[in-house]
């Protein structure tokens, strides 16, 4: 017999299966232990910071031209992912730490489970970190916005930048300086397909970053962009700034201010 359902041999989806696994995955983690306990401390950050400054330390190769003696107590800095490989060059230590990519998180967990440094880390890759009163987990949701109270959930938005971002707003921090943020990279190809490298890494401020035989995700800087944007409208509409204090790079979407200038 002829089927006359042009659609019958194709699987029928589930209209709710996105939705579904939303609520399951942060059904999830609202249930294990380590959510109560980073909810708790970072609702107690919320505004905390109130009316201060602080700088986000993103990983580009300007990172190297950054000069470290300018920071004081009084700024406060968040460091990305792999920043602990400035440390032997330097005796600069970050106010906290932000990583949510999970190649990054396991490749470094050594670091993260033996550092005081205050940690904010993706709650997926929680079974590699031991729980701590330095690490917050983050839950991420998959909604393309910027979330102006991470307690619940923040949103990646293909670049841990936009993350720190939302952790400045959420403590408080009226102006935000980038440093390091080149955007640019020199490998090309699809957006956050997983690669493996193969050679001294030049895409960010030390060559071991990625060392060769390390996976690593290729940037989306189309999606980075769109996060990039939503956080300057949000900033702006509640009479706060993001500046660019990167020496060089490609982004524009902020207005650039040299970083001694910023830090005055």
């Amino acid at each position: 017999m002829q089927n006359n359902n042009a659609d019958s041999n194709f699987p029928k989806l589930n209209p709710y299966g996105y939705a579904y696994r939303m609520i399951r995955d942060r059904l999830k983690w609202d249930l294990n232990s380590k959510s109560w306990d980073s909810k708790r401390k970072l609702t107690e950050l919320k505004d905390k910071y109130s009316g201060k400054k602080a700088v986000i330390l993103c990983n580009g190769p300007s990172l190297n031209k950054v000069n470290f003696d300018l920071f004081n107590d009084d700024i406060f800095t968040f460091g990305l992912n792999k920043i602990n490989l400035l440390f032997e060059k330097s005796d600069f230590r970050p106010s906290a730490i932000v990583a949510v990519n999970d190649f990054v998180i396991e490749q470094n967990k050594d670091f993260y489970n033996e550092t005081d440094i205050p940690l904010f880390l993706d709650s997926r890759t929680n079974k590699h970190i031991n729980s701590r009163r330095n690490v917050h987990f983050l839950h991420s949701t998959p909604v393309k916005i910027f979330v102006k109270n991470c307690s619940g959930s923040i949103n990646q938005g293909g670049t841990v930048t936009f993350v720190a971002m939302q952790l400045a707003f959420h403590m408080g921090f009226s102006e935000v300086g980038l440093v390091g943020c080149d955007h640019y990279f020199k490998d090309k190809g699809f957006s956050n397909s997983v690669v493996t490298s193969t050679s001294a890494d030049a895409n960010h401020f030390d060559p071991r970053y990625f060392a060769a035989g390390q996976q690593w995700q290729l940037p989306d800087l189309n999606q980075s962009e769109y996060s990039y944007s939503l956080a300057k409208e949000n900033f702006e509409a509640h009479n706060r700034k993001i500046y660019n204090c990167t020496e060089g790079g490609h982004l524009e979407i902020y207005d650039r201010k040299p970083l001694e200038e910023f830090l005055k």
